[in-house]
C-alpha cells in the first residue's frame, strides 16, 4: 500500500449566514476542507463528484495544495449546493436550502491512484457509499470514518454495520448522544467501543475532543480565545489534520494526532469557508500545537 490517503466526501457550493456577515458559492464539502488540511502532510487522493458549474477557483484550489484530483467525477448538472444561517452565537445552525445537484446519483469509483492507499478517510456521505468505498480499498488499510445526524436519524442500521469493523470513528457530542441514547460522552464513548471500532474520538467544540480506545479515556482542549466567523468544515479539518498526521508519523500516536486536528481545525473556524485554513502558515499552525501541548500537559 502507499503511504497516502484517500479521501471520500462531499465537494460543495455554500452560501453562508452568520453574524459576521454574508457569503455566496464558496467552495466547500467534507471532501474538500479534509483534503486541504491532509495535504499538509502527505499526499491526498480525493473522491467525490461536481457538476458542470464547479467553478475554475475550486479546481485551482485543489491544484495548490497537490490534491490528486483522478477520482473526482465531473457530470453534467449542479454541483451540490447547501446553504445555512448560524445564530449569533454559533450556538445552532439552520439548513436553509440543500439541492444535491449530481450528488444525488453519486456512487465512487476507485481508480489506481487511490484503491492502494494505506489511509481512508469516509467522510460525511451516505453510509451507504460509505461502505462502497471500503469494498474498493487495499485489505489491511486504515479505514477512518465520520457520520452525522442526518445519518443517525434516517440510516442509523447501515451506520452501525458500516463502523463495525473500522479503526476510528469521528463524531461529535450530540451526535454521539444521539446514537447511543445515552446521558453523558463517558457513556457513549464505551457504548461506541462496544459497537465495533478500535478507537472513537468524540468532538465538543470550544470544549476540545475525548479519545475512547480500549481501556483509555484521554481528554484533549481546545485553542482559547479563538475568534468565530464560520464554524463549517472545522470537523472535516480536524480530520484532514488527524489522519494526515498518522499517515505522516505512524498510526499509534492519537493523541499528537488531534492536537494536530485541533490546531488546523482553530483556523478554519476564523475565516469564511477555507478562507482561514488556507491563510494558516506552517508557523501559524505550529504555535497552536504548543499551545495545546503546554495546556494538555498542565
Amino acid at each position: 500500500m502507499k503511504n497516502d490517503i484517500l479521501a471520500v466526501g462531499s465537494i460543495a457550493l455554500d452560501s453562508l449566514k452568520t453574524c459576521n456577515g454574508n457569503r455566496d458559492g464558496l467552495v466547500g464539502g467534507s471532501a474538500t476542507y479534509f483534503s486541504i488540511s491532509a495535504s499538509r502532510y502527505v499526499t491526498v487522493n480525493a473522491v467525490g463528484v461536481v457538476g458542470s458549474d464547479f467553478p475554475q477557483a475550486g479546481w485551482d484550489l485543489f491544484s495548490k495544495y497537490n490534491i490528486n484530483i483522478s477520482n473526482i467525477q465531473i457530470v453534467d448538472g449542479k454541483t451540490f449546493n447547501w446553504g445555512g444561517k448560524y445564530s449569533n452565537d454559533y450556538s445552532s445552525r439552520e439548513t436553509l436550502f440543500t439541492d444535491l445537484g449530481v450528488f444525488a446519483s453519486f456512487s465512487p469509483t476507485i481508480n489506481l491512484d487511490g484503491v492502494n492507499s494505506k489511509y481512508i478517510f469516509l467522510g460525511n456521505i451516505q453510509p451507504s457509499l460509505q461502505s462502497v468505498v471500503k469494498d474498493q480499498v487495499a485489505p489491511g488499510a486504515m479505514l477512518i470514518l465520520d457520520t452525522m445526524n442526518l445519518w443517525i436519524d434516517n440510516n442509523l442500521n447501515e451506520v452501525v454495520e458500516v463502523i463495525s469493523d473500522i479503526d476510528v470513528f469521528l463524531l461529535n457530542d450530540e451526535e454521539a448522544l444521539q446514537l447511543t441514547r445515552e446521558k453523558s460522552i463517558s457513556l457513549a464513548g464505551k457504548r461506541l467501543l462496544g459497537l465495533g471500532p478500535k478507537a472513537v474520538i468524540i468532538k465538543q467544540g470550544a470544549h476540545g475532543s475525548t479519545l475512547f480506545k480500549g481501556d483509555q479515556k484521554i481528554h484533549v482542549p481546545s485553542v482559547p480565545g479563538v475568534s468565530v466567523f464560520d464554524p463549517t468544515g472545522a470537523g472535516d479539518s480536524f480530520a484532514g489534520g488527524f489522519v494526515g498526521y498518522l499517515a505522516k508519523y505512524g498510526d499509534s500516536d492519537y493523541v499528537n494526532a488531534i492536537v494536530h486536528g485541533t490546531a488546523i481545525a482553530s483556523f478554519t473556524v476564523s475565516g469564511f469557508g477555507v478562507e482561514g485554513l488556507v491563510g494558516a502558515s506552517n508557523n501559524d499552525i505550529s504555535d497552536r500545537i504548543d499551545l495545546i501541548k503546554r495546556m494538555y500537559n498542565e
